[in-house]
C-alpha cells in the first residue's frame, strides 16, 4: 500500500484448510485490495481463521466512515465487494460472514481477537457446516386503482344489472371503496395463513429460522405487492430442493398472496455473534 498507514479489514471467519490460501490469492476485496487467510501459527486444520485484507487507514478511520456511510453509492460498492469475497468462499467452505467495516489496527490485534473468540467461532462454524441460508418472502397483492366517482362498480364487481335503479355517483364510489377495503383485509388474512403454513412447513426441514422486519417504503412496493413476510431459514444442503418445493406447495391455494423462495445465500442471518469484541483503541471503525 505504498507505505501508507493501513488497517486490517476482516470479511469472514472460515476453517483453516490447505486449499484456501490458493483460492484467496485470486480474490480482490474492498478498495480492490488482495485478500488472504489470517490465522495463528499454531492453528490446526479446521480451526477458525480470519479472511482479511489491508485497507488505507485514511479511508477507514472513524471520522472518514461517518461521512462515507452516508454515501449510498460508496456503501453499495463496498457491500458488493465485501459480499463478493464471502460468496467466493461459500462455494468452497463453511463461512461465518462478518459485517461491513469489521476493522482492526493491525494483523496482531486481529489475531488476538480471533484467539479470544476461537471457541465461539468454532461452535458457530460447526452449526453452519453443511447448511445454506434461504429467504422466504410473502407479498400481498397490490390494490387495484381506487375507482373514481361515477364508475358504478368496484374493481372486479359486475356492473348493475339492466333495469336496476342506478346508484348515485357518491354511493357507487363508497360501495367500491368498501369492496376494495374488504378485499384488502381478505388478502392480509391470507398472508397471515401463509405465514403460519410457511413456518410449520419450514420447521420440518430447517434447523434455524430468523424473522426479519418486513421491507417497507416506496422501493418495497411494485408488481409483487406489499411485503408481508421476510423470513430466513438455515437448511441442510441435502434438503434444499425439498424445502423449496414444500414451502411453495404449502401456500399455492392462497389467492392474493405471492411467495418467493430465494437462495442459496451465505448465512448472514445466522452469523451472530458475528465478530469478536474489540476495545475502542483497537477498532477505529464501527463496532462489528
Amino acid at each position: 500500500m505504498n507505505g501508507e498507514p493501513a488497517l486490517t479489514y476482516v470479511y469472514a471467519v472460515a476453517a483453516v484448510a490447505p486449499p484456501l490460501p490458493a483460492l484467496l490469492s485470486g480474490i480482490r476485496g474492498v478498495e480492490d485490495a488482495p485478500v488472504a487467510l489470517l490465522a495463528p501459527r499454531e492453528a490446526a486444520p479446521g480451526a477458525p481463521a480470519f479472511v482479511a485484507g489491508r485497507v488505507p487507514a485514511a479511508h477507514w478511520s472513524e471520522e472518514a466512515l461517518r461521512t462515507r456511510f452516508e454515501d449510498l453509492a460508496w456503501l453499495e460498492e463496498t457491500a458488493r465487494a465485501h459480499h463478493h469475497v464471502v460468496e467466493a468462499l461459500t462455494a468452497h467452505t463453511t463461512v461465518l460472514p462478518l459485517r461491513i467495516a469489521t476493522l482492526y489496527r493491525d494483523d496482531d490485534r486481529a489475531l488476538a481477537a480471533l484467539r479470544e473468540q476461537r471457541s465461539a467461532f468454532a461452535e458457530r462454524l460447526a452449526l453452519l457446516a453443511g447448511h445454506t441460508e434461504y429467504g422466504v418472502k410473502a407479498y400481498v397483492a397490490p390494490d387495484p386503482d381506487t375507482p373514481g366517482p361515477g364508475t358504478g362498480a368496484a374493481p372486479g364487481e359486475a356492473a348493475a344489472p339492466a333495469g336496476a335503479a342506478p346508484s348515485s355517483p357518491g354511493k357507487a364510489y363508497l360501495q367500491a371503496r368498501r369492496t376494495q377495503h374488504h378485499a384488502r383485509e381478505d388478502r392480509y388474512r391470507q398472508a397471515g395463513r401463509a405465514a403460519e403454513r410457511i413456518a410449520a412447513t419450514a420447521a420440518r426441514y430447517a434447523t434455524r429460522a430468523v424473522r426479519h422486519p418486513v421491507q417497507t417504503g416506496p422501493l418495497s412496493r411494485g408488481e409483487r405487492g406489499e411485503n408481508a413476510l421476510n423470513d430466513a431459514y438455515l437448511v441442510p444442503d441435502d434438503l434444499a430442493d425439498a424445502f423449496r418445493a414444500a414451502v411453495l406447495r404449502a401456500v399455492e391455494d392462497l389467492p392474493g398472496v405471492r411467495v418467493e423462495v430465494t437462495g442459496p445465500w451465505a448465512p448472514y442471518s445466522f452469523a451472530t455473534p458475528t465478530a469478536p469484541p474489540a476495545a475502542p483503541a483497537d477498532s477505529p471503525g464501527p463496532r462489528p
